[in-house]
This record gives C-alpha cells, structure tokens and sequence, in this order.
C-alpha cells in the first residue's frame, strides 16, 4: 500500500516522537488548505489527542502555525526560513539563470529537481509558479528527472517499493522493466519520459553529478514530441550536458566552490 502523505519510514529506536513530528510536517506536501488536529491525526494514523499535542509543539517552535479562529494548521515561519536557508546554502538562487538560458536555447521547460523520498520535486525552473514558488513533485518511476535520480543515487537511497502505479499506458510500472530503464539511463547518460506521466509530454533529463558520482540534482527539458523530435534529441542532449557540467560547479556548498 502506498504510504499516507504523513508517513516516513520506521523509525530507529527511541526516536517515535520525533520522527512523528516530521510526519506531521510531511502532511502539508499537497499546499492544500489548513489542516485540522483531526485531519491530521487520520493522515498519520494516530489518535486526535496525539496528533493535537505533537501540533501544538510544533506551533511553540514555529515550525506550525494555528489560527485562533478556526483551530487549523499551516506551515509556520521556522519552515520559511529554514527553506530560504538550504535555497541559498545549495546555490539553488545561481541556477536560476543558467536554466532560463537553457530554456531560451532549446525552446523547452527547463527544470532542476532533487529527490525527496518516493518524489522528484523541481525546485527551479519553468514549472516552479510564481503565485506559490512550488514546482511539480512527481513520483520517481514515472519520469526523466526521477529516472536520474534513480540511476545515480546516494549510497542511503533505496528504490521505490512496488507495485508501481500507472499514470498512461506508457508508464513502466514492473520493477524489472524499471531497473533495465535505469541501466539503459546509466549507459547513455540520460534518461526519457515519452508520455509515461502525462500523453503527449516528452521529456529529457541529465544527472548533475557530485564528486561520489551521485546524482545531487536532475536537469530537465520538458516538451512535446513534435518539438523534442528524434533528430533533435542529440543538440538538445549537448544543451542539457553543457548546462548540467555548469551546475556542477555553480552548486558546489559554499566552502567548495
């Protein structure tokens, strides 16, 4: 069964309490609307007391807010700034324009996304909007960025659980199929989603790649198949590499660079 947008993955021991409050936190992932102590605890499977208590802390260290008429939840301002925090510590704010570029060069969405569990989640680029500064999260199997990630992971990152949800008919949904895509990504040193998460939608995605040859980020070019044609995959390839290698260095923390 696949995981509530609250669960994380058990826990070590002596750590339920915490690792609850970050489940807690994992509930807002949606940007839906505030959240009840008792839509909460249904989230995370715990009672409404539980869940009530756990908010409450969370609003005393800021990571929650409540509002006093409605008793509902939302992000607090310590997520804010924390965000704002590992935005910039990355270097996340440098490769603005290096994908705007990119985008401009090949005519395609130009995307930077990291792994954040079963998700590639963009977090600059032309899929970010600008009313919220949210990208798309996507699950891994079903896309070119989540295909890199998977292809070059960190040496504490697991593939996703099966069985693997279809979104089109083109969507790889065996895990062998998937572990065979991702030695074809290996070996050719970039991934494609031809329609497997959305008809219509042809993707290309390159790794940008640390020094332990781990995929810290994916960069993608996001199009069409009329645009993204066969003839034009190799330029476009060429454009997404040269921009990738700039990331390398541009993304480096701040006492490597």
């Amino acid at each position: 069964m696949p995981a509530s947008p609250g669960t994380l993955q058990s826990p070590p021991a002596g750590a339920q309490a915490v690792h609850r409050a970050l489940g807690l936190l994992h509930c807002f992932h949606d940007n839906g609307p505030d959240l009840s102590a008792s839509e909460l605890a249904r989230r995370m499977g715990l009672s409404v007391s539980t869940a009530h208590r756990l908010a409450r802390t969370l609003v005393v260290t800021g990571f929650l807010d409540q509002d006093e008429r409605t008793a509902r939840y939302r992000l607090g301002p310590a997520v804010a700034e924390l965000g704002q925090l590992t935005f910039h510590q990355r270097g996340l704010h440098l490769a603005g324009p290096e994908l705007d570029q990119l985008a401009r060069r090949t005519g395609a969405t130009a995307d930077l996304a990291i792994r954040s569990g079963p998700h590639a989640v963009i977090l600059v680029g032309g899929s970010v909007l600008p009313s919220t500064g949210l990208g798309l999260r996507r699950p891994l199997h079903s896309t070119a960025l989540g295909k890199v990630l998977l292809a070059w992971p960190a040496s504490t990152e697991s593939p996703p659980p099966g069985p693997l949800p279809a979104y089109t008919d083109r969507t790889l949904t065996d895990p062998a199929d998937l572990d065979a895509e991702l030695a074809l990504t290996r070996e050719r040193g970039y991934a494609l989603n031809d329609g497997e998460s959305a008809p219509g939608i042809r993707t290309l995605a390159v790794p940008v790649l640390d020094a332990t040859r781990t995929a810290r980020f994916a960069l993608a070019l996001r199009s069409t198949p009329a645009h993204l044609t066969p003839e034009s995959l190799p330029h476009t390839l060429a454009q997404a590499q040269t921009c990738a290698q700039a990331l390398t260095v541009l993304l480096l923390p701040p006492d490597e660079r």
